[in-house]
């Protein structure tokens, strides 16, 4: 009975969010239904026949949440997923509201849950996934999580609570990741890059990650594809990068997307996808792999992963006032270098706005971002300016890289619009913002017919 109020409740809330405007209800209703079943996430995707897929990591994990998803949709199963991003318990349970009717009948085969990074113990605790997708642990939001060795220990906890028969994949490339897995060889996925076309010329100043987690020594790179990511070894213990079950070996840019050769024992896939950058290269590598351990055949997983569109704030384009713009969310400094260096390997020479915000979503810490190579910006040559809260801090450390910013405007709409003003007619421009900022921005484009709502993406 309580589980029954709990739905019927929770699905009340979210009717009355959303016919106020307000929002898409992907939080409180949850938070309500939680307060009357704590139980609730445990007693819904038990439901499932198919079970429950968890996916998390800093960077990445909506866009292969979605990646997954709509592979999976494409086999025929009636996904559960939370596709606007609200990760947190309170968050999932509004997902599986919106999927269950008054009656408390669940429609869906599967879920496909991206999950806060200190909100992993308790989701898997109370979903008991049959999968866990580990993509990533960078830096981020220092003043919530703290530094990676507190969320290691968090996501430690995690692995300890998983059900005996389930299955983790995780990325081989991330040290902290490799090591935090290394006791679950037999039932353990791990993905990885191989391409020597994609890697970075050396550790980059600000990668989070220099030390042998096992045994505290410097660890040795031969290649660095991504922040600390990489083939790595330990300069003093047996430590090192275990060998990829599932290898790109090539990631090209090409005119519509990334094209990945990926490798999986006996067996290769072309893998092509409308996303680009190597941040996205991992991201479709563990959706393939997530996807092949299901149980997907090639030939449904390939051509669904093909047609994903970008996820909200993660190279969406938009039209706005004649102009094309590209949205990149950028969260922490492993993000921002990766937005700036597809910025530059693109080449397409648009101005630039980067909108700061420091609200309790963004982490109010905004010093991480000294740590971001903007000098890089420079080689484009374009336009670049600030906005939101933060946009004189932003300024500065243009300034101090050698970039003089064309314009500081205060807000994330008025920014918006007086930069918008100084773009040509039919141009085109890359904006650059921090969540509640990306948030605000993408409200305001809804509210103008240039996107849908995020929650309805």
């Amino acid at each position: 009975m309580t589980t029954r109020l709990a739905i019927v409740t929770g699905r009340i809330v979210a009717w009355a969010t959303r016919r106020s405007g307000l929002g898409g209800g992907t939080a409180l209703p949850g938070l309500i239904a939680l307060r009357l079943a704590p139980d609730l996430l445990t007693t819904l995707a038990s439901k499932l026949p198919s079970g429950v897929v968890v996916i998390a990591g800093t960077n990445g994990k909506t866009t292969t949440a979605r990646l997954l998803a709509e592979s999976l949709r494409a086999s025929g199963l009636h996904v559960v997923h939370n596709r606007s991003g609200s990760n947190l318990p309170r968050g999932i349970a509004a997902t599986f509201l919106e999927a269950t009717d008054w009656l408390g009948r669940l429609d869906g085969d599967i879920a496909v849950l991206e999950v806060d990074e200190f909100a992993l113990p308790a989701v898997v605790r109370a979903v008991k996934p049959r999968m866990l997708v580990l993509l990533n642990l960078f830096r981020d939001q220092l003043d919530r999580y703290g530094e990676l060795e507190t969320i290691a220990r968090t996501w430690r906890k995690a692995l300890d609570k998983l059900s005996p028969d389930a299955t983790v994949v995780v990325n081989a490339d991330d040290p902290i990741l490799a090591e935090l897995t290394a006791g679950f060889q037999e039932r353990r996925c791990t993905f990885g890059l191989e391409d020597p076309a994609v890697v970075l010329p050396t550790l980059p100043h600000a990668a989070d990650w220099r030390l042998c987690p096992r045994c505290g020594a410097s660890l040795e790179y031969e290649r660095v594809y991504l922040g600390h990511l990489g083939r790595y070894r330990c300069r003093a213990c047996a430590f090192g990068r275990p060998a990829p079950t599932v290898v790109a070996r090539t990631v090209r840019q090409e005119s519509t997307g990334l094209g990945l050769d990926v490798d999986w024992g006996n067996r290769t896939f072309a893998v092509r996808s409308r996303l680009s950058g190597v941040y996205n290269a991992y991201n479709l590598l563990a959706a393939t792999s997530a996807g092949v351990a299901l149980g997907l055949a090639p030939e449904t997983l390939l051509p669904a992963l093909a047609e994903v569109p970008a996820a909200f704030g993660r190279q969406e384009r938009v039209r706005v006032a004649g102009r094309e713009l590209t949205l990149l969310l950028i969260k922490n400094p492993t993000g921002f270098n990766e937005a700036i260096r597809l910025l530059v390997s693109t080449k397409r020479h648009c101005p630039v706005l980067i909108v700061i915000n420091d609200l309790d979503a963004d982490g109010r810490d905004v010093s991480w971002l000294w740590d971001v190579d903007l000098e890089a910006l420079r080689v484009l040559s374009v336009p670049v300016s600030t906005g939101g809260i933060r946009s004189g801090e932003i300024a500065l450390r243009l300034a101090y890289a050698g970039i003089e910013p064309c314009g500081r405007y205060p807000g994330v709409v008025e920014a918006l619009d007086r930069w918008l003003a100084t773009l040509p007619p039919e141009g085109c421009g890359w904006v650059l913002a921090t969540y509640t900022a990306m948030l605000e921005l993408r409200r305001e484009l809804a509210r103008r017919g240039a996107a849908v709502e995020f929650w309805a993406q």
